[in-house]
């Protein structure tokens, strides 16, 4: 599944998000044991948006960050966009989801004109692209000079002596937890093997860098499973 490539891999990933979009959310809190609420509110706080400003919520699933960034800024002007129209189906349900604006849109060819937004974040977006040189240079374009880039999403863990627990983990508990919660045990393994076929924290530095972003950083989280990177235009 996380060899797959080009099309093939894009009309995957939809299908498989349309199908576990009912309970995704359910799955991400259990996963991270409710982590992942603290992690978006962090990549908001990095993106630093300015009064009335404009926000991309890319990749947006049900829309978990845009809610956040409604919170911390609520004069925020957010987009949330997802190719994806089953999960933003189920984040429209969502108390407050009515001051969204909810768009269909592929993250490697953004429909908005270049200079539009002050921040771009997105939450585990990174790994399912079939192009990441494209989706970061998609993300740089539409940032306004002096614009930031926040993303929350898995990384390669390296060899540790938590290596052990982390394989059990990702390998057992989530296929298991994913059957028995979404009834799709395939779709939570395809969460390991796209997580160990992913870039590591410092080679997704790099791709930042190399697709103009100035000023980048990472921090790991979760036994170095789970990082969020950030960098300016």
């Amino acid at each position: 599944m996380a060899n797959l490539t080009g099309a093939e891999r894009a009309r995957y990933v939809q299908e498989m998000f349309t199908r576990i979009s009912p309970r995704y959310d359910l799955m991400n809190r259990l996963m991270t044991i409710g982590q992942d609420v603290r992690w978006r509110r962090e990549v908001i706080h990095r993106a630093r948006l300015p009064r009335q400003g404009y926000l991309l919520d890319l990749g947006a699933g049900t829309g978990d960050l845009s809610q956040e960034a409604l919170h911390q800024y609520p004069d925020c002007r957010c987009t949330a966009a997802d190719f994806t129209l089953g999960m933003m189906q189920s984040g429209r349900q969502h108390i407050g989801a009515d001051r969204i604006n909810w768009n269909a849109a592929d993250a490697l060819q953004i429909p908005y004109p270049a200079g539009t937004f002050d921040a771009v974040v997105s939450g585990f977006l990174l790994r399912n692209l079939s192009d990441i040189r494209r989706g970061l240079s998609e993300q740089y374009r539409v940032l306004k000079p002096g614009g930031r880039i926040v993303t929350l999403d898995t990384t390669r863990p390296p060899q540790s002596i938590f290596s052990p627990f982390i394989n059990f983990h990702l390998h057992t508990i989530i296929p298991t937890l994913g059957e028995l919660i979404s009834g799709e045990p395939d779709a939570y393994r395809y969460l390991p093997d796209s997580t160990e076929a992913f870039l590591s924290a410092e080679q997704l530095v790099e791709r930042m860098l190399a697709a103009g972003f100035r000023k980048v950083g990472f921090r790991r989280l979760m036994l170095d499973t789970v990082a969020i990177h950030w960098g300016e235009k």
